[in-house]
């Protein structure tokens, strides 16, 4: 199964054109490098939905954490703290 997870943007790290940047993004405190490419007005304290390692969309913040609440009871996050 596919999954987009929900986490924070906590900085934009690396920017090397308006396109494409790089961004530091917590999912429940785990730090990961995602592409801001297909969200290029995503900005820091934004929350995204993230797919094999880019954001696709930007969601609100109520949204994402119902979403990772999900997740945990699902225990679908392995993978995700497995990577640390």
């Amino acid at each position: 199964m596919c999954l987009a997870i929900p986490g924070k943007i906590i900085s934009i790290e690396n920017q090397v054109d308006e396109i494409f940047r790089l961004a530091k993004v917590s999912f429940d405190g785990i730090i990961k490098d995602v592409n801001l490419a297909m969200v290029p007005e995503a900005k820091t304290g934004d929350y995204v939905l993230v797919h094999v390692g880019s954001a696709i969309s930007i969601v609100d913040e109520e949204e994402a954490k119902k979403t990772m609440e999900i997740l945990y009871k699902m225990d679908e996050l392995d993978e995700l703290e497995n990577n640390e």
